[in-house]
């Protein structure tokens, strides 16, 4: 009996390890499909999944008001825009091939330059006085603030002007997407 009370953690960290991996992979494969495809929509779906993916792991790190926010207005919102002006904008898949033949040499210099950044940062993280890249400990669930309401209490008492302003401002613009469409159509 004692030994399934010491095991019992053990599978909880394991499960927490591989949904961690799941959402992590989801994401990045996702966001490497969402680069490469040539087809808009099929970017757009994959930029569904990568945000997806992001938000559970959000709500696997108890951020609930993140996970949330990165469900309602992400995927709901900024996304169903993206797919009305993909679904609007006449796209010529010959010129937008022409175009961005040319930047191919420009493409690989940039990848070229990160990824000697993040060789060199490895590379001097070892050099450093701590000996590594520095890696924090996650504080216990049990001690933390309650997530939800402390970014509600700050969002509606300190920062209830520029929240409206924000909102009102988004408006304008979803408005003004449906006016420049029906002038186009």
């Amino acid at each position: 009996m004692a030994r399934r009370r010491i095991n019992l953690p053990l599978r909880i960290s394991m499960l927490d390890k591989v949904l961690f991996y799941f959402f992590a992979g989801t994401a990045v494969a996702s966001g490497v499909l969402m680069v490469t495809r040539r087809n808009v929509v099929h970017s757009a779906i994959f930029l569904i999944t990568a945000l997806l993916a992001t938000a559970g792991i959000f709500l696997q790190l108890r951020a609930e008001f993140l996970f949330i926010v990165q469900i309602i207005l992400y995927v709901g919102g900024i996304m169903v825009l993206f797919v009305f002006v993909i679904m609007l904008v006449n796209l010529d898949v010959a010129l937008q091939q022409i175009q961005f033949a040319r930047q191919r040499w420009v493409g690989l210099f940039v990848a070229l330059a990160l990824a000697a950044q993040v060789s060199f940062m490895f590379w001097t993280s070892g050099k450093m006085p701590g000996q590594g890249l520095p890696v924090l400990t996650a504080a216990a669930a049990t001690k933390l603030p309650p997530n939800s309401e402390a970014v509600a209490r700050s969002l509606f008492e300190s920062y209830l002007l520029p929240f409206e302003i924000a909102s009102v401002l988004l408006l304008v613009a979803m408005i003004g997407a449906v006016v420049m469409a029906k002038k186009r159509a």
